[in-house]
């Protein structure tokens, strides 16, 4: 038996006795109970106490106690199918998850202890090994401490995946092509996303973005790639100037289009972006899906949130691209911004889903460093800040009324007929929440879900643009970065083409 025990005063843990990455993830996990807790220092001291017996599967006993009081345990075994240290990891982060809850009267979290970005990965896992929607519903619930809405939710979008991801040639492949510019910076964003430079400099930046671009194509044809998506984001890509944009699409179909091209998106983003020469670009390029993102349709909400457009923009927007039809529209919404209430909420989506898109994703709000919201939020307190609107303190919405604007958001796209079929989480995630894709059926976005499960490799061009090569004999995932900022990416773009090509022929050189 292995025995590990551990103090930690007001709320900082020390003279842990854990060695390597063992001590990393319980600090870790300790750092993100925390944080999902909202727990501040107290000036007690709490002792923990962690027991490896060895038996198979493992069996871990977790104690947990205060000064003068005898200690708490949970114990509990691993499963079949869980790798040792993963079960260590997973029980101690359970038992101590029920026992702050119980010692501190604390609400149970939606999502229990599932913390990572891609959750589905672990409902797909399961389903791959033969479990059906009700054994993974379960062992969401019993393993992760997932509420039955999260769990059901989870599977139900899991199980919606499963055809789009049957297993086809490992050299069939999805493009991102990222473009870093925007009109404007607003409020809560954090992306890797520069405002449209002078003339001159952009000119620089495309002469470099060509040669990525052409280098990405060049690979693709000597691996033999087939290409099903294409989806350009950013940024906003149609920030670009009407001459550039257009020149910028016939070079991503001169590299990337094929006959087995499935799905072609441009992430069209803000009316003040768009143009009839944009829309008649996509057209003539085969573009078959478009996102429009209103992020919310209160007016006063987007002048506070530095969007230069109105409700009524939004809504032109979105009849000159019906206007031209043979395409999907998607359209996104975030939930929790400031000053918002879940009536705000009910309002922006019976307005959104009366026009009829194809596809609506959902997101929670995510504080995110380096935005302008976190850092007016920093000065002031975590929940209110002074910002430029006619009361001058605007308040985020607590966790409660979050879960109310997502409860009524889901509630209504659901009646319209829209179901959810992708799903990711991430950090400083206001509620606890989730961001989640709906779609009409057979409208689902093939490059979005590919994206999130991790399954097939994604070739990325451009600034900030990540590709992620799944090798068809190891099944591990591997990557090559672009660099975020721009000066970077034009200065080394041939150490960074290199090193992408580099990878892709050491996965894929082999025999075809």
């Amino acid at each position: 038996m292995r025995t590990e025990s551990a103090d930690f005063a007001c709320w900082h843990w020390q003279r842990w006795s854990f060695d390597g990455s063992d001590r990393e993830v319980i600090e870790r996990i300790l750092h993100e109970l925390m944080t999902l807790f909202e727990l501040s220092p107290t000036g007690g001291r709490l002792t923990i106490r962690l027991e490896e017996m060895c038996s198979k599967p493992i069996t871990v006993r977790t104690g947990l106690k205060s000064d003068g009081e005898d200690f708490c345990w949970r114990v509990a075994q691993g499963k079949e199918d869980e790798l040792d240290r993963a079960a260590v990891h997973r029980l101690f982060k359970l038992h101590l998850y029920e026992m702050l809850r119980e010692k501190f009267a604390l609400k149970a979290a939606p999502w229990g202890i599932l913390h990572g970005v891609r959750p589905t990965k672990i409902a797909h896992r399961w389903l791959d090994n033969g479990a059906d929607g009700a054994a993974v519903i379960q062992r969401l619930r019993d393993d992760y401490g997932a509420s039955g809405a999260k769990a059901k939710l989870l599977t139900e979008v899991a199980l919606r995946q499963r055809p789009f991801l049957a297993k086809v040639s490992p050299r069939v492949i999805g493009v991102y092509v990222g473009i870093p510019f925007c009109l404007s910076r607003c409020l809560y964003c954090s992306f890797p996303a520069y405002v449209l430079p002078p003339k001159e400099q952009l000119k620089k930046f495309m002469k470099v973005f060509r040669r990525d671009l052409r280098a990405a194509g060049a690979t693709v044809r000597e691996l033999g790639f087939e290409v099903e998506s294409i989806y350009i984001g950013g940024g906003t890509p149609t920030a670009l100037p009407d001459v550039l944009f257009a020149e910028t699409m016939t070079l991503i179909r001169e590299n990337f289009g094929g006959n087995n091209l499935r799905e072609f998106t441009v992430e069209a983003g803000r009316p003040d972006s768009m143009s009839a020469a944009k829309i008649a670009a996509m057209k003539k390029n085969g573009v078959t899906r478009v996102s429009v993102n209103p992020q919310t349709m209160q007016k006063a909400t987007l002048a506070l949130i530095g969007r230069a457009h109105t409700p009524e923009d939004i809504l032109t927007m979105y009849a000159n691209l019906r206007a031209e039809g043979g395409w999907a529209i998607n359209m996104d919404v975030i939930l929790g911004l400031p000053g918002e209430t879940h009536q705000d909420v009910a309002d922006t989506m019976q307005k959104i889903i009366a026009l009829a898109p194809d596809d609506i994703t959902l997101h929670a709000l995510a504080l995110k460093k380096g935005s302008r919201l976190k850092l007016a939020l920093d000065e002031k307190s975590q929940s209110r800040a002074e910002l430029s609107s006619p009361s001058g303190i605007i308040a985020l919405p607590d966790d409660d009324e979050m879960r109310r604007m997502s409860d009524v958001a889901l509630k209504l796209v659901g009646e319209a007929g829209f179901r959810p079929y992708y799903l990711y989480r991430q950090g400083y995630m206001r509620g606890q929440l989730e961001n989640i894709g709906c779609a009409k059926a057979g409208a689902e976005s093939v490059y979005n879900i590919q994206i999130m499960e991790e399954r097939q490799t994604i070739l990325g061009v451009g600034c900030a643009a990540v590709t992620k090569v799944v090798d068809p004999v190891s099944h591990r995932l591997k990557s090559s970065f672009n660099p975020k900022d721009f000066i970077i990416y034009q200065r080394d773009i041939d150490f960074y083409v290199g090193r992408r090509a580099k990878l892709l022929r050491e996965v894929y050189g082999g025999d075809r």
